[in-house]
């Protein structure tokens, strides 16, 4: 039964985000949507739900539809509102004391602690109030369900859980989910829409497979636009030799015929399309000076605690060696961030004793933090690099440029650029300190799928020591060649992070 009819939908805000989009919603659908940073997936969302009119094309939704919308952030209004009371806040009026035990049917399906739901939203941490958007929405009991990026400041417990709900909703009702987590849409995806400017491909594939489809796709059409193009080359050859024997001898039929194959050749010409080229939302790249070290970095039964002392666990006898790309893996709260700025500050401040551990002394740092918070949201970009490193103001602006950042984009405060801008601001400085040991705490939060596989290119290419968290499951398996857990006040290396996953999900 179909839903939605999306027939040639086009959107144009300041430049073009797509065109000629065709999407039919059918019941039982789950769709996940695919595009870079900037691309219009938002904006899809928007007019599908009404919220904004398209510039071209048309919807058509089945009579009564219902479509609840869970948008990336949470209204301010909301914000000094009760968990609770702001997913009951979305009942009508006369059903908010009659049916409020629908709120907490939805509150028992999302896992939500009894603690939590009187809690302040603004004292919730972002995976929580994420869950609360949905849970607001969900209790209305849409005919159909789109989530913007609902993996956002989800830890992997909180994820797992997300892909258990979504695959026990009931089958008819369909879900539509933009996100860059592979791994997420993989597990809770059947079809997969590209966002593309011109047009816009959708396979019947969860993510990874229908990516192996558009990748086929996309070189065949290559191959068949170079084919094209010779074959017009070759035909204004024949063209041309044609024309001069027409000339030579006076033949008129030469001269027709020279015509016909310029003609044909012009047929193929403006026939012919390139294969669809994505415009970068700007270049990731890094750098390793390399270092004459073997051993990098020696953990020597370090004890990582809170700041008032309470022992989280400890390091056992551990070392970071040159070519080691080291996943941390614990729930949270466990010391992961404690752990990586304890050995940042070992490493940065070698005159500061850090008990238990020892950096060598010709490492160079390059850092990272989900936070972004080594960007200072007063500066501009342009600000950012030349404060921090001696290059003049052409250089830098010809490097945020390649980062993604137009000229506009460098004149404007680090706070007012997206998450997406920032963190490949925070790439180019990465790559401008030229380190050769990187600490990453969440390196691919905000950054698309693109620029996850750029990143995770980048470390390999280079040979990248590092040691990093993430809730990626798909970055941690493409990088990681070691693996350390947090388990019962120590860490341990372990085999593979599937046994760690596989506990965030409670699969036995």
């Amino acid at each position: 039964m179909t839903l939605i009819n999306i027939r040639n939908l086009g959107i144009v805000l300041g430049s073009r985000l797509f065109s000629r989009l065709n999407l039919v919603v059918n019941a039982g659908d789950r769709i996940g949507l695919v595009a870079a940073n900037g691309r219009g997936k938002s904006t899809l969302f928007r007019c599908i739900a009404g919220v904004l009119e398209a510039s071209e094309g048309d919807i058509t939704k089945a009579r009564g539809l219902t479509i609840g919308y869970v948008e990336q952030n949470v209204p301010p209004a909301l914000s000094d509102m009760s968990f609770y009371a702001v997913v009951l806040d979305a009942l009508p009026a006369d059903q908010q004391e009659s049916e409020s035990w629908r709120v907490d049917v939805v509150l028992e399906s999302l896992d939500v602690p009894e603690a939590l739901r009187q809690r302040p939203l603004k004292q919730l941490s972002g995976g929580w109030q994420r869950i609360a958007m949905l849970a607001r929405v969900w209790v209305t009991e849409p005919d159909v369900l789109m989530l913007d990026e609902p993996t956002n400041h989800l830890d992997l417990g909180k994820i797992a859980m997300l892909e258990a709900w979504l695959n026990a909703l009931p089958r008819d009702v369909p879900v539509i989910i933009s996100s860059h987590d592979r791994a997420f849409l993989d597990t809770v995806t059947n079809s997969t829409l590209f966002l593309r400017t011109e047009q816009s491909p959708i396979f019947p594939l969860p993510y990874t497979r229908a990516r192996a489809a558009l990748d086929d796709a996309d070189a065949a059409d290559e191959r068949r636009y170079q084919r094209d193009i010779k074959v017009a080359e070759q035909l204004r050859k024949q063209a041309a030799k044609l024309n001069n024997i027409g000339i030579n001898s006076g033949s008129d039929l030469l001269v027709v015929k020279t015509k016909q194959l310029r003609q044909r050749a012009d047929k193929l010409e403006d026939a012919a399309k390139p294969a669809h080229l994505e415009r970068s939302a700007g270049a990731i790249r890094l750098a390793n000076r390399g270092t004459h070290a073997k051993v990098l970095i020696t953990l020597e039964d370090a004890a990582v605690q809170t700041p008032d002392g309470t022992l989280l666990f400890r390091t056992g006898r551990q070392f970071v060696c040159q070519g080691d790309r080291i996943v941390l893996l614990g729930a949270n709260g466990t010391g992961k961030t404690r752990l990586v700025s304890m050995l940042r500050k070992a490493i940065e401040q070698p005159e500061i004793a850090q008990d238990g551990i020892k950096a060598t002394p010709s490492l160079v740092l390059g850092y990272g933090d989900q936070a972004l918070a080594d960007l200072r949201d007063a500066e501009t970009p342009m600000e950012t690099i030349i404060r921090r490193f001696d290059i003049g103001d052409q250089r830098a602006r010809a490097l945020l440029a390649g980062a993604g950042m137009a000229i506009e984009l460098q004149a404007r405060p680090v706070g007012q650029l997206s998450g997406g801008q920032k963190a490949r601001l925070g790439m180019l400085v990465l790559r401008l300190t030229n380190p050769n040991v990187y600490l990453l705490d969440e390196p691919t939060n905000h950054l698309d799928i693109d620029g996850q596989e750029a990143l995770e290119g980048e470390l390999m290419a280079h040979q990248a020591s590092c040691l990093f968290v993430s809730h990626d499951r798909s970055f941690v398996r493409a990088v990681g060649n070691r693996f350390w857990q947090i388990d019962r006040k120590k860490l341990v290396e372990v085999e593979s992070p599937e046994g760690f996953f596989a506990a965030a999900a409670r699969i036995e």
